[in-house]
């Protein structure tokens, strides 16, 4: 099984050297690179444009040139549109990937598929790319309080070696299956960036499909390459909006209500820490435009059929609320 790597790209020059590298070494396992460019004005469309041309490069690059920064979502859901494979690499533009990742990842999603499993998505093991004994990033986790996480952030990168399930596959190293896309559709394009991909491995949960991290397929990752610092106005105000419109259109009404109190402390407790930081007004403005604009959302559909689901859901959302705060 061959994959289509699909990628966003604004302004990312500095990192598609090495990016183009790393992939060559994994030719074999690469249907097509398609890369999808948000208005770039820092040469990357040129750059990309050369790789294209070069008689040396063995691998369909496909480039797709968007006249505006249309964000992370729709920028991948343009290359999902298009993509060839039953599997789908989405990757950020900012990260190197291990000479035997994709081999590694591809044949565990193979494995999964074989043994029942159900799944949807497994995500590469991120390692931080500047100090590669630390995890990044080996899934992403998401509580009862509306708090995400980042599994193993800044922990020893060894604690991360075993095959498990997660909430999420963070969208910035990880394998989708088109026919499961298919179904359950796409990134959600209101979200631009930021908890799109919690939003897309919420809906699989609905579903029954399910979700897990992969340690052997290794990536090592910069980080906030595109939108800058861990805290700045753009994704504090982005996330907080999000998060709203994460549980408007995945919530059936009596969750909310069984959640409500919940939900209330987790955004008050994330409000005060804003405010520390300075960023209060801004987190406000997010949470005021998610509740603005929460109807013109695209609901995920209750199905009846679908209700054991939202139980097993449930529990995960209360049990990774420990997780979080270890």
């Amino acid at each position: 099984m061959k994959v289509s790597v699909v990628t966003p790209n604004y302004n990312g020059l500095k990192f598609l050297n090495s990016y183009f590298e790393t992939l060559l070494i994994q030719s074999r396992f690469i249907e097509e690179i398609i890369i999808i460019d948000n208005a770039s004005t820092d040469g990357s469309v040129e750059f990309i444009e050369e790789f294209i041309r070069s008689p040396n490069y063995p691998i369909d690059i496909i480039l797709i040139r968007n006249d505006e920064n249309l964000g992370f979502a729709p920028a991948v859901n343009q290359g999902i549109e298009i993509a060839k494979s039953e599997y789908i690499y989405s990757v950020n533009n900012d990260v190197e990937l291990e000479w035997n990742a994709l081999e590694e990842i591809i044949k565990v999603m193979d494995e999964s598929i074989a043994l029942g499993e159900n799944p949807f998505s497994f995500q590469s093991k991120m390692i931080q790319h500047h100090n590669r004994k630390l995890i990044d990033d080996a899934g992403d986790e998401y509580t009862i309080l509306a708090w995400t996480k980042k599994i193993g952030d800044g922990q020893p990168v060894e604690r991360y070696d075993e095959k498990r399930e997660i909430f999420s596959s963070c969208a910035g190293a990880a394998l989708y299956r088109r026919s499961v896309l298919e179904e359950i559709g796409l990134f959600d394009e209101d979200f631009f960036a930021y908890v799109e991909d919690i939003d897309l491995s919420y809906r699989a949960q609905i579903y029954g499909y399910k979700n897990y991290f992969c340690p052997n397929s290794i990536v090592y990752h910069y980080g906030s390459a595109t939108s800058g610092s861990r805290y700045n106005e753009f994704k504090i105000k982005l996330a907080a909006r999000n998060n709203v419109f994460l549980i408007y259109k995945n919530f059936p009404i009596i969750q909310k209500i069984i959640n409500f109190i919940f939900l209330f402390i987790g955004f008050a407790i994330k409000y005060l820490f804003f405010v520390r930081k300075g960023y209060g007004s801004l987190y406000l403005e997010g949470i005021k435009e998610g509740l603005r604009n929460r109807k013109k959302l695209n609901k995920t559909p209750f199905l009846r059929k679908n209700w054991k689901n939202y139980f097993k859901i449930e529990w995960k959302l209360i049990k990774n609320i420990f997780a979080y705060l270890k």
